[in-house]
């Protein structure tokens, strides 16, 4: 059964999906230790999706400590902001553009130290393809 995008569900799925996936725990680890590695995802609206929608993900050396919807960026102490229109999150999701891809065409934006960020892209890759795999429905 379809999850719906974005929701509790879907995030709580991902989150699940990224804890078993071995692959993202080796290309994450040392992620986070020594700086604060969570993100704020913010999917903003646009012609499709009515208002915006916020997750928090808290990520540690290559784990999913944690996945929840938020009332906004301030509820939460994140390193990292990800944000970009439903629209692109859904491009995104179907493979039409990458993670790192989209933040360097300027598609998502993107707050926190970007060298870190690059360092370990190859786990946004890995975090990216795992959401992909979820069987969601995009109702907006």
């Amino acid at each position: 059964m379809a999850i719906p995008f974005p929701s509790d569900e879907w995030i709580q799925e991902w989150r699940e999906r990224l804890n078993d996936n071995d692959e993202y725990a080796e290309k994450g680890e040392g992620w986070g230790d020594g700086f604060n590695g969570d993100f704020v995802f913010h999917v903003r609206a646009d012609d499709r999706l009515p208002e915006d929608r916020y997750f928090f993900i808290g990520l540690e050396d290559g784990e999913c400590t944690e996945a929840r919807p938020i009332d906004g960026p301030e509820e939460v102490d994140a390193g990292f902001t990800y944000r970009g229109d439903y629209s692109d999150w859904l491009a995104l999701n179907t493979g039409e553009v990458g993670p790192i891809d989209g933040m360097m065409s300027g598609v998502f934006d993107i707050e926190g130290d970007m060298q870190k960020v690059l360092q370990y892209s190859e786990a946004a890759v890995v975090m990216t393809e795992t959401g992909r795999e979820i069987d969601t429905d995009y109702r907006y």
